[in-house]
């Protein structure tokens, strides 16, 4: 079987846990922080954790990082 190759936008965007979970950045914090209430950018800080659904597809573009 030849390699599968593993997505450029995925690797930018998105690391893995040590227990195989995808880390990803908030969303919403580019630009246009001024329309923004200090409570979103304060929970929009650092990294989440993605959910189970959007956690397949994103293991569909990356099939060596488990």
């Amino acid at each position: 079987m030849p390699k599968l190759k593993t997505k450029s936008s995925a690797k930018k965007r998105f690391k893995f846990t040590g227990t195989g979970k995808v880390k990803v950045a908030a969303a919403g914090k580019r630009h246009g922080m001024i329309k923004r209430h200090a409570k979103f950018i304060r929970n929009a800080r650092g990294t989440m954790v993605l959910c189970e659904a959007d956690e397949k597809i994103v293991k569909k573009y990356m099939p060596y990082n488990r």
